[in-house]
């Protein structure tokens, strides 16, 4: 079960009663508060790992309440629920700090899939988690996501996409992947990486999903978008 904390913020009872047991369902810790003064409040006390923030609020708007958090240093991760879909109000709402949004009316799933997208990015400072782009590994329980989808691997192509993620955007030779993925006594063919790298890109990009693991030619590979 989901052990964080999350607090929604939202004038209207019925919605905000209806995400709050959605949430519950799936194991978040709720909080709810029905306006901004009272939102801020709870934001500053309850510490929560995620704040779901209604853009129209009586008293203070989401958006001075999440600017409020930002400029007191609070980088909790804040989805914007707003009926505003003009890119100047998504461009506003950003700007205030907010991470996402999600525009009304919204389903519940894509709500949902937010909500882990930005705990799992909360997870980054952890030394066992490493994230890029939409791509997510786990070094503790071996898991790996692109976005929402998780990417089953095998041993060898887990070993590297993980030395791949662990030096973003470095130029990794073929001699350094070598000795670091399959050891120092390999005597198999070098040309064993070019598969591997296949493999990844297949089940990475199964879903027309941009590519991430790059082919520097004549000298090896980098993770970079």
């Amino acid at each position: 079960m989901n052990s964080a904390k999350i607090l929604v913020v939202e004038d209207e009872v019925k919605l905000a009663q209806f995400i709050e047991l959605e949430l519950k369902y799936e194991g978040y810790e709720v909080t709810v508060a029905n306006d901004g003064l009272s939102g801020l409040s709870a934001a500053r006390e309850s510490h929560p790992d995620l704040i779901i923030l209604d853009w129209m609020l009586p008293g203070l708007s989401g958006l001075e309440l999440c600017r409020r958090l930002r400029q007191t240093g609070d980088r909790v991760p804040v989805v914007l629920l707003t009926a505003k879909d003009e890119i100047g109000d998504r461009v506003a709402g950003l700007d205030a700090g907010a991470d996402d949004y999600v525009v009304k009316p919204f389903s519940v799933e894509e709500l949902l899939a937010r909500v882990r997208a930005h705990l799992r990015r909360t997870q980054e400072e952890d030394p066992d988690i490493f994230v890029f782009s939409d791509l997510s590994l786990n070094r503790r329980t071996r898991e790996v996501f692109r976005g929402e989808r998780a990417i089953e691997l095998t041993a060898k192509e887990y070993d590297l996409l993980e030395y791949l993620i662990a030096n973003p955007r470095q130029v990794l030779t073929r001699d350094r992947i070598l000795e670091h993925v399959w050891g120092y006594d390999f005597m198999g063919d070098s040309n064993i990486i070019e598969v591997y790298v296949r493999y990844l890109r297949l089940k990475l990009e199964a879903n027309n999903e941009k590519r991430l693991i790059q082919t520097v030619r004549s000298v090896g590979y980098v993770l970079r978008e």
